[in-house]
């Protein structure tokens, strides 16, 4: 029994051996093939790595040691712009404390002389921290020399932090190692870096913030010019607020003492020391060389330019760009001449902006910031600010626009200029003469610039479809349109601008854009060429255009002192007069809108505080805007001649009391009408006829649309056929909100009244 048991004891040992031998053998094997995987995902890596430097750029020691120059070129390819180019204070290595050096290599790369250009321990660390959401994408390993890389030949978007351009940077930073000793790299990044202000260089930036040389800083100084490099906008001592320039100079200087560079009794006595102690307001021997423009004329479109290069990632101070815009140079030097020089305003207070659009591709030709803006850098745009209202360039764009496009109405259709009360208020709507004209035909309503016809439009339409037709012309805002938007939209000169271009092209709306294309240190080029949208039907921009041709050569039009020989244009004046409770009295806002097939230009005049003494526009001077308009388009259409629109075949053009109209082909009001076969489709002499009469004298009652009235219209003997437009459902508060200027607040209380 007792070997019965022995030989029980011993199989099962030999099971369990058995069984230690294939667990051993089964991890074994696991282990080899995860060995295996590792290497040939490490073999992998290198194979992909030297992939990638193998098309990395060449890097010199000029690119290291060269300024890194953003140049804005117009659409000619001359340069208008050069960010970077001022005076710099190159340091030589005996011109730069060592505790600089120190300051630096404390708080960008502790490991700067133990590395080789590649810190594998840090680049570990900066994995970990993104694996586990610590950081934000590729980045957080990188090493001064891969800083001083980037600085040199790439970009520092963030569309370029891939994978293959951090290989890249890896590669040319170990070739810099080889090259250069850890000494030049430090001098290198030291006189490089961007420091704010449109200043490039530690040496340079000590002479603008503290009018000395780097060797005559004291430490807290020193510290706080090595921290700016991570943000020089937001660590920047000459701010109001120094609560972060203090916070980042204080973090360099405890980095300092972990690194033993210094004590915590000098760390301490550094930080307390103030961060706006010593700084020179005459900025040293930089003063006056860090303006960023070449002259105050492109000044707003370089403005604007720099802010969308940002935008879209690209940091314009220090990566070293080749920007090529659209602006056409001569036209913008024409309109700053014009608007200082050749245009007469009320006084050099009175404000324009100015902005022009090419139909054809949304691109922005040209742009007026303001007037008499003295030295200014980078100063208010009145050409991009949308909080000063419209006036009646809003009525194409909510009101005829939407009711040609969704109720197909003809330019004949019959609309009531009668006594109108916003619905739920008292409020009653009026023109600038306080009076009525009864019945009138759209196009004369719009060509005199009618406020009633063009709400009774707005009611007729509804507000949801006008709100969607406003959405395909770029436009929209965060609370709800109320009928008063139609006769003033909130809305800047550019989106006038863009939107009257959509008009222009037979309906299509580009949205406008600076920048044609960018060119990287490396070479990478991106071009911009945006597809535009179509935002109306053909028939919708050339009954609109047609009708706004007589605002310019109707005896009635409102814009005929902007009328020009020769031009093919169509366009909308618009005036908002001050709140009845408001105290004062005249125009506050004064705009002319107006293109060709060529260009589209929407002009705002005005006072950037309308509420002070003498913010107002004096009767003189409300056509202002008209003639720096008209000097514009004047010198635009010389240049670049456009034909006349030609008649879309969904259009057809119909007599109606003896005067052309327009009626979209197959409509219900088409087949009331003969089709007026002599005149010519393309000719613009069609519309500048438009109703020249008085309204008094063709503003009978509207009859009914019986049959033996449509007989009598086809016979061209009888009234309007449509009566007035019946009140929607849609609703209106009592007084639209006047949105406030950047400068001073517009009046909110009564709603102004929109002129022509």
């Amino acid at each position: 029994m007792s070997n019965d048991n022995q030989s029980t004891r011993s199989e099962r040992h030999n099971n369990n051996d058995n069984q230690q031998r294939n667990v051993g053998g089964l991890i074994k094997k696991i282990l080899l093939w995860v060995a295996g995987i590792v290497v040939l995902l490490m073999v992998a890596a290198a194979a992909l790595f030297f992939y990638y430097a193998s098309s990395a750029p060449k890097i010199s020691r000029s690119d290291l040691t060269s300024q890194s120059i953003t140049t804005i070129y117009d659409d000619q390819n001359r340069v208008i712009s050069r960010l970077g180019a001022q005076k710099r204070e190159y340091a030589k290595d005996n011109q730069i404390p060592k505790q600089l050096k120190n300051a630096v290599v404390s708080i960008e790369d502790r490991r700067f002389y133990k590395h080789h250009g590649v810190d594998t321990i840090r680049i570990l660390g900066a994995a970990t921290s993104n694996v586990f959401g610590r950081s934000a994408g590729m980045q957080g390993g990188s090493t001064l020399t891969q800083q001083l890389v980037k600085l040199s030949v790439f970009s520092t978007a963030a569309s370029d932090r891939t994978l293959k351009r951090k290989a890249q940077e890896a590669w040319l930073a170990i070739n810099v190692e080889q090259h250069f000793s850890k000494s030049q790299i430090l001098d290198f990044y030291i006189n490089k870096v961007y420091m704010g202000n449109g200043i490039y260089g530690m040496q340079t930036a000590a002479q603008y913030y503290y009018g000395k040389d780097l060797n005559d800083l004291d430490l807290s100084q020193l510290a706080l010019l090595a921290g700016m490099p991570q943000s020089p906008t937001y660590y920047n001592p000459l701010v109001s607020n120094t609560k972060y320039a203090t916070q980042r100079r204080n973090e360099v200087l405890n980095a300092m003492v972990r690194s033993n560079y210094i004590t915590q009794s000098q760390a301490n006595q550094a930080a307390s020391e103030s961060v706006t102690a010593g700084l020179d307001p005459d900025h040293g021997n930089i003063s006056g060389s860090g303006t960023a423009v070449d002259s105050k004329v492109v000044d707003p479109y370089v403005k604007q330019v720099l802010a969308d290069l940002q935008a879209q990632g690209y940091n314009p101070y220090s990566d070293g760009l080749k920007v090529h815009t659209n602006l056409d140079l001569d036209a913008q030097q024409h309109l700053y001449d014009a608007a200082n020089k050749n245009v007469q305003f009320q006084n050099d207070k009175m404000q324009a902006g100015v902005a022009v659009t090419d139909p054809h591709n949304g691109q922005i030709i040209a742009m007026l910031g303001g007037r008499h803006t003295g030295n200014v850098v980078y100063g208010l745009n009145r050409a991009v600010q949308s909080n000063r209202s419209s006036g009646s360039t809003a009525k194409p764009l909510m009101d005829y626009g939407p009711a040609i496009e969704y109720l197909q109405w003809p330019t004949f259709k019959s609309i009531a200029d009668t006594r109108f009360v916003f619905p739920g208020t008292n409020t009653v709507l009026h023109d600038f003469d306080k009076k009525y004209k009864g019945n009138m035909t759209m196009r004369e309503a719009l060509v005199q610039s009618r406020n009633v016809p063009a709400i009774r439009a707005l009611q007729a339409v509804g507000i949801k479809r006008a709100t969607s037709f406003l959405d395909g012309l770029g436009i929209s805002q965060k609370q709800p349109y109320t009928l008063q938007n139609g006769i003033a939209l909130y809305i800047s000169p550019l989106q006038v601008s863009a939107a009257y271009a959509a008009f222009a092209n037979g309906g299509t709306y580009y949205k406008p854009y600076y920048i044609s294309s960018i060119t990287t240190q490396d070479g990478s080029v991106k071009q911009f060429n945006p597809k535009g949208k179509r935002a109306m039907n053909k028939a919708t921009a050339y009954m609109i255009t047609d009708m706004l041709k007589g605002v310019f050569t109707d005896s009635q039009g409102s814009a005929t002192d902007a009328r020009l020989d020769g031009v093919n244009q169509a366009g909308k004046t618009g005036t908002t007069n001050y709140p009845g409770n408001s105290g004062q009295s005249g125009v506050m806002d004064s705009w002319m809108a107006g293109y060709t097939k060529n260009y589209s230009i929407a002009v705002w005049t005005g006072y950037d505080h309308p509420l002070e003494p003498g913010g107002s526009i004096s009767e003189q001077y409300v056509k202002s805007a008209q003639l720096l308009y008209k000097d514009l388009m004047q010198y635009l259409d010389s240049q670049n001649h456009a034909s006349d629109w030609t008649m879309p075949d969904t259009v057809e053009a119909v007599r109606v009391k003896g005067k052309r109209q327009l009626v979209i082909r197959d409509s219900k009001w088409a087949f009331d009408y003969t089709e007026d076969t002599s005149a010519d489709r393309d000719s613009s002499s069609t519309s500048s006829s438009s109703e020249s009469s008085s309204s008094s004298s063709s503003s009978s009652p509207a009859s009914s649309s019986s049959s033996e009235n449509r007989t009598e219209e086809r016979n061209n003997t009888s009234t309007e056929s449509s009566s007035s437009s019946a009140p929607a459902s849609s609703s209106s508060s009592a007084s639209a909100p006047a949105q406030s200027s950047s400068s001073s607040p517009a009046p909110a209380t009564q709603p102004s009244t929109a002129n022509p």
